[in-house]
Order: structure tokens, then C-alpha cells, then sequence
């Protein structure tokens, strides 16, 4: 670890301890894999699990280490649809549908489970509020439209954007926690919740938007997204796609995150998402604020933590080490802009005289 200024047993908050023998075997032969289940297990800690990631992270020491028994989960996520329409609703089981108490406890009062913009903001609530409202704008609402949300969690979005610029909205989620929920949080608001797969819609709409949920279609199914998309959105309408997004094309889902968090997950590339699109959107704006990631996942870490004694009997300890391992482990990633927060405007045939950008 000396390249990342990282030594082992020392006094500095990003220092690992071992308390285990094996940490160093594990993390060799399973990469993340071995040494996020050995931190679960206890094998080892650090007072600031995030710094030690971000150098980690940033002296590239990932790339190094490439273990030979993690080929299989390589090749199967290139090589296979993982987010089949059969398999679609398993990170909804697994993740969405933990508890929605859960969930509140961690996120700001909307519960908008996304990347915050922090541009201006001081608070989690402001920085999503703020976020919502720069969406909203960029899609240019006006009182009237109809507006689908595909992956619509909650509702924030549906519930800030019928509020505030008076939309109808549809929205499209595979969890059915969300689904109760979110029609509670919106009721006598005009809007729709189904427990849906986007692949289903064939309606019309003026504006298509799809929030943190372009992470869970995978490479095989960019195309029929983004046809998806055209064919439910008028020949004047414009879609806002807000994802994570990796710095190269042939990445691999990182194993542990794949096992632990999110099943069948895939961050898209730049050029992945514009093969996509190709002769069905224009794209008229490309926006990257990735670094406030970071500031929004340190923000739920600190809510996590100080809610965890209401959560500690229902999930335990390892649960807890595994969260703390997922918030923080992934604050690091986007501070070391190993992958970023994109968000496009797109168009079925590009708006006459051109798009004026919102910031």
C-alpha cells in the first residue's frame, strides 16, 4: 500500500488495521470481493473508510490486481443478459424493498435516492430540492404535460415536479415497497404509480425522464431503452437521463457490489449510452456533476449512522459494516472520479434552433 500512503497498523485515519490473518489473501485472489467480506466479517477496519478508498482509488491500485478467479463474473456480465425482464425485478427484492422506514431514516425528506446538486446548497434537502428543480428546468415543464418516470422510486420527482410546475406524471418502478409508499406520500397529487418494467410502455408522453435507474438496464439493453423512449415521447419532447456512468467502455461490475448491493448492476459509458441513441435522440445536452456524489454520500452515511441503534436488532452487525462498506466505499469513487453522474437532454429529432442549457 505504500503507493497510496497507506500503511498497515499505523495511526493515521486512513491507516488499515488487521485484526484478521488472511485479509491480504482474500483481498489477492477476490479482489473487492474478498476484502469487502472480509470487512464485513471483522478482519480488518479503518477510522476513515473513505479516505483509505479514495487513495486507494486514486493511486490506481484496483487496476493491479486483477484475480484470475473473478474471470467467470467478467465474461457473464458481457456476455449474458443479467436484466432480462425475468431477471429485472431482483434488485428490486433485494435492495429497494429492505424497509421503507429504512430508507427514510437515511435519505433527505423527499427520499429522492439519487445524486444531490450541491452547487448552491447547504443541506441534503436543499442540495435535492435543487436538484429537482434543475431537472424540471431542463425539461422545460410547462403546466398540462404528461411526464413518465421510468424508475420513479419513491416519487420525488413526480411529487416536486406536479407541485411546483403542475404535470401529470406516470411512473414505472419494480419495487413494490415503493409502490406503497409512494402512493401515500402523493396522494391527491395527478400522479400514477405502477410496479411496471419499462418494456411495457406503449403509451405517448411530453416529457420522459429517468432518474438513477439507467444503472440497473445493462449493455444489452441500451438500445431497447432508448427505443423505448422514442416511441413513447413525442416528436417535440425531450427526455433528461440522469446516471452513473463509467470512465471506460468495457468495464466489469465490481463483484462485491454486484453480490451485496446491487444485483445485475452495470454502469454505462459514454460511448455505450451515444451507440444507444444513435438515429433515435439527439443529444443537446451533456451535463457532469459527479463529484457531488460525493457529498451525497456522505450525507446518507451520517444519517445511517445516526439512526443504525433504531435498525440494529431487525438487520445486525454484519449489515452494518456491509452499509458502511457500500456509502463509503463509494464516496471514494466518485471523489477519485473513477466514474461520474451524467445527465443528458435528449430529443427524438432536435429542438429548432437549438436547446438552451440549464445550470
Amino acid at each position: 500500500m505504500q503507493q497510496a500512503d497507506i500503511h498497515v497498523n499505523g495511526d493515521r485515519p486512513w491507516d488499515m488495521q488487521l485484526h484478521g490473518s488472511n485479509v491480504p489473501e482474500r483481498a489477492f485472489a477476490y479482489g473487492n470481493l474478498g476484502l469487502g467480506e472480509a470487512y464485513m466479517d471483522g478482519d480488518w477496519d479503518v477510522e476513515r473508510l473513505d479516505e483509505f478508498f479514495f487513495r486507494v482509488l486514486r493511486a490506481r491500485i484496483h487496476h493491479q490486481v486483477q484475480p484470475l478467479r473473478l474471470i467467470f463474473h467478467s465474461l457473464r456480465a458481457r456476455l449474458l443478459n443479467l436484466q432480462s425482464l425475468r431477471r429485472a425485478r431482483q434488485v428490486g427484492e433485494a435492495h429497494y424493498d429492505l424497509g421503507n422506514d429504512f430508507y427514510e431514516a437515511m435519505l433527505d425528506s423527499r427520499m429522492t435516492y439519487t445524486c444531490a446538486y450541491w452547487k448552491e446548497a447547504q443541506t441534503l434537502d436543499q442540495a435535492q430540492e435543487a436538484k429537482l428543480d434543475l431537472i424540471c428546468r431542463k425539461l422545460e415543464l410547462e403546466p398540462g404535460m404528461r411526464v413518465l418516470d421510468i424508475g420513479c422510486g419513491w416519487g420525488s420527482f413526480m411529487q416536486y415536479a406536479a407541485e411546483h410546475y403542475g404535470v401529470e406524471c406516470v411512473g414505472l418502478t419494480i419495487s413494490e415497497e415503493q409502490v406503497r409508499l409512494g402512493r401515500e406520500r402523493c396522494q391527491g397529487l395527478p400522479v400514477e404509480f405502477r410496479l411496471q418494467d419499462y418494456r411495457e410502455v406503449n403509451e405517448t408522453f411530453d416529457r420522459v425522464v429517468s432518474v438513477g435507474m439507467f444503472e440497473h438496464v445493462g449493455r444489452k439493453n441500451h438500445r431497447t431503452f432508448m427505443e423505448t423512449v422514442n416511441r413513447c415521447l413525442h416528436d417535440e419532447g425531450l427526455c433528461l437521463l440522469h446516471t452513473i456512468g463509467s470512465n471506460r467502455r468495457n468495464s466489469t461490475p465490481d463483484p462485491w457490489i454486484d453480490k451485496y448491493i446491487f444485483p445485475n448492476g452495470d454502469l454505462p459509458s459514454l460511448g455505450q449510452i451515444a451507440d444507444a441513441a444513435e438515429d433515435l435522440a439527439i443529444v443537446e445536452d451533456l451535463h457532469n456533476f459527479g463529484a457531488d456524489y460525493d457529498h451525497t454520500l456522505m450525507a446518507w452515511h451520517r444519517n445511517f449512522e445516526a439512526a443504525w441503534p433504531r435498525f440494529r436488532d431487525r438487520y445486525g452487525e454484519r449489515f452494518h459494516r456491509m452499509w458502511r462498506y457500500y456509502l463509503l466505499s463509494c464516496a471514494a469513487l466518485f471523489r477519485a472520479r473513477e466514474v461520474q453522474l451524467w445527465q443528458f437532454v435528449l430529443s427524438p429529432r432536435g429542438q429548432l434552433g437549438g436547446y438552451r442549457r440549464v445550470s
